[in-house]
């Protein structure tokens, strides 16, 4: 009777145990200071078994933890115009890249409505290229306000990415982000203060690498956001490839003095 009683709190003992290691690695928490020499005295079999459980960790959370912060925000904007405080955004895409610009996620591409009175005031280059890309129309259809969009956005990001630790991406991201900077402060307060600017690779690539900058892939312009982030991402994984390049050993300037680095 008592052998009995004994294997039964050993048992009762063991499924709490396992509640709480189980619990804890799900939140990646420290474990609750148990040791097997604790449950020893319940049986050799307890203390074998408690062993293994607090041996039972979350493997390389420090490396995923770090991974998670090499993502890569992409946003487009399509907006009424570049003056912040009278044009507004009409459309907006996001994707999340890793760190070698694979796909990790397509968020929410989304239309947003604005007034007949703003529309109709655009420039002419505005009128044009939304009106033939449809996407005029499009805004007036839509029932999608500017909070609502901010919601979805924001919610996609935090799913995908740790707060204040990915970068803002794009092809002169610059302006977007004084358009959300003013329009989306929310989303913009998860993402890092910095941007990555594929524009100002470019840039730097035509002056310095033009061989290879005549060969980067040629845009088709369609002003649609969604097609533009595809388009960016494609061409920094061109530069990547061409231009930021692998060598066994580069030259740099330090203090006016050349040095050999491997």
């Amino acid at each position: 009777m008592r052998t009995h009683m004994w294997s039964a709190a050993c048992v009762s003992v063991f499924r709490v145990l396992t509640r709480v290691c189980v619990a804890s690695q799900r939140v990646k928490a420290p474990l609750p200071v148990f040791t097997a020499h604790n449950f020893s005295l319940f049986s050799p079999c307890t203390s074998v078994l408690v062993k293994g459980l607090m041996s039972r960790r979350r493997p390389h959370g420090r490396k995923m933890s770090q991974s998670l912060a090499q993502r890569m925000v992409w946003v487009d904007l399509e907006m009424t115009g570049l003056d912040i405080e009278k044009d507004r955004i009409i459309e907006m895409a996001c994707i999340v890249t890793d760190s070698d610009l694979n796909i990790i996620a397509e968020g929410p591409n989304l239309i947003i409505n604005q007034p007949d009175e703003l529309l109709d005031g655009m420039s002419d280059w505005c009128k044009k290229h939304h009106g033939k890309s449809g996407l005029t129309q499009a805004v007036r259809d839509s029932h999608i306000t500017l909070q609502q969009a901010e919601y979805e956005f924001l919610s996609f990001v935090r799913q995908h990415t740790p707060p204040g630790q990915c970068p803002l991406a794009g092809n002169s991201v610059h302006a977007d982000k004084k358009f959300l900077d003013k329009y989306m402060p929310q989303f913009m307060r998860h993402l890092h203060y910095r941007i990555i600017d594929v524009s100002t690779i470019k840039e730097l690539s035509r002056r310095w690498y033009p061989e290879e900058y005549s060969l980067a892939p040629q845009k088709k312009a369609s002003h649609r956001a969604l097609e533009d982030i595809q388009e960016s991402i494609k061409e920094l994984k061109f530069y990547r490839a061409n231009v930021f390049k692998v060598k066994e050993k580069r030259k740099i300037v330090e203090n006016g003095d050349k040095k050999s680095v491997s």
